[in-house]
């Protein structure tokens, strides 16, 4: 019995010695790293201000690739929510683990073979297997059977749209428009197009989350609540 107190205070006493020795084999680690990244700084005009510069930027672009990219609004079509020369935010993970578009959510997508060559901007009105009508006895825009009404989002005096359709979304698609219903090309212009109009979720590029210039007009795109009372697609049709 004594002999193994005796042998478990030995082991004991040995512990500081392996933290010492981790402790030199870390500092020996930072000393090669620093030596590797003073070695780097030699070889570049302006030493180590220049190596930083240059990590920033790669870090930058990384967020951008990735995480976070940056957008100018080219035209009126989401006008007055995003105006001509506005910088947004669009987050490219926000639909990358699961989660789908939602009805309200302003989106970036990639157009090609659906709308044309480009990157766009709008709002989803639909997403698959929604029943979307234009229009109720008041003007508005119908979705599963529901009045939406849009009026805090539309540009002041544009009706819910001035073409009149009756669609069902396929599956795995979006119905897209711009909130400046009388200057937007969106989905209604190519309802008899290969495609009907309808942009695979698989082409989006992100969730536009923000405004982050002009200063004055800063703030964050929220999810617009005038179609929490929509019921999910399958219900009854207006």
């Amino acid at each position: 019995m004594d002999t193994e107190a005796q042998h478990v205070e030995r082991d004991r006493s040995s512990e500081p010695l392996e933290i010492t020795s981790e402790g030199e084999e870390g500092r020996s680690r930072s000393s090669l790293l620093s030596r590797g990244i003073d070695a780097v700084a030699a070889w570049l005009p302006g030493g180590r201000i220049t190596l930083s510069l240059l990590l920033c930027m790669a870090f930058l672009l990384a967020v951008s690739v990735f995480v976070m990219q940056p957008f100018q609004i080219p035209s009126g079509s989401m006008e007055t929510t995003l105006r001509v020369g506005d910088r947004v935010l669009v987050n490219k993970l926000a639909y990358r683990f699961g989660a789908e578009p939602e009805r309200g959510d302003v989106v970036v997508f990639d157009g090609s073979g659906y709308f044309g060559d480009a990157d766009y901007i709008k709002r989803v009105v639909g997403v698959g297997g929604d029943h979307v009508v234009c229009c109720d006895s008041k003007g508005r825009i119908e979705v599963n059977g529901q009045s939406v009404d849009e009026r805090s989002l539309l540009h002041a005096h544009d009706a819910a749209s001035e073409v009149r359709f009756d669609i069902e979304v396929p599956e795995g698609t979006l119905f897209l428009l711009g909130d400046h219903r009388s200057d937007s090309r969106d989905s209604r212009d190519y309802l008899g197009a290969p495609g009907g109009g309808f942009v695979p979720v698989g082409h989006v590029i992100g969730k536009a989350e923000w405004i982050a210039w002009p200063t004055g007009h800063w703030h964050s795109l929220s999810r617009e609540d005038v179609y929490a009372r929509v019921s999910a697609h399958g219900g009854a049709h207006g």
